[in-house]
């Protein structure tokens, strides 16, 4: 594929990942948030969501589900997802709330929060509030708006795409601080995911503070 046909079809995919975008705003709605979380799986760390309301000449290229980019295209993407959005929002919970809730209701939680965020930026900037809300396969009666939620919807939706890579490089920077803080479980590569070297790192200095220890029950180590 040559710079032109990469260009080309960059474009293409731009305006198919559009499509719910411009319908809901054919229906009225103006500031439309994607949402989307990551680490709902890892053994260790929080589940981090964020939202994101972008403009309707949003015209940033490569932007899709963040598992399908490089953490290179992924950084760089932050930056102009950032630098072009309406408004942004990050929304965290940790261990501790993970193991006393549950890592779907954790999950929620971090949403809400993140749509929370987003929604006072938005205020803040324009005085204006988020009037619909685009889920990645996910829906929370909390959140008072209207609302549709999207199978695989980081893939179909912009806005949930973007919010993806928000949500995934936020959280990625995080695990890479707490490998410094505890070294030996490979947090920097493996972002808290039970790999084998994490698994190891267990056994061998047993659990951090950071562990969610709901997800160790059947691991003999303290």
């Amino acid at each position: 594929m040559t710079k032109a046909e990469r260009q080309e079809y960059l474009k293409n995919r731009l305006q198919e990942m559009q499509q719910y975008e411009k319908m809901l705003r054919t229906k009225g709605f103006q500031y439309i948030a994607g949402v989307d979380e990551v680490g709902r799986g890892p053994l260790a760390g929080p589940v981090v969501a964020a939202a994101v309301v972008l403009p309707e000449d949003f015209d940033v290229l490569g932007v899709d589900d963040s598992k399908k980019l490089s953490e290179k295209k992924r950084e760089q993407l932050y930056d102009e997802i950032i630098d072009k959005a309406l408004c942004w929002g990050i929304g965290r919970q940790d261990h501790f709330v993970i193991d006393q809730v549950n890592i779907l209701q954790a999950t929620k939680l971090a949403m809400a929060e993140a749509i929370e965020n987003a929604g006072q930026m938005l205020f803040d900037r324009i005085e204006k509030d988020v009037d619909f809300v685009l889920f990645d396969a996910m829906q929370i009666d909390a959140v008072k708006k209207p609302q549709m939620s999207l199978i695989k919807g980081d893939s179909k939706s912009v806005s949930i795409a973007a919010a993806s890579i928000l949500a995934k490089v936020t959280r990625d920077r995080e695990m890479v601080a707490l490998d410094q803080k505890y070294p030996g479980y490979g947090f920097a590569s493996n972002k808290g995911y039970g790999t084998k070297a994490h698994y190891e790192g267990i056994h061998k200095n047993g659990i951090t503070p950071v562990h969610r220890r709901s997800f160790l029950k059947n691991l003999d180590v303290k």
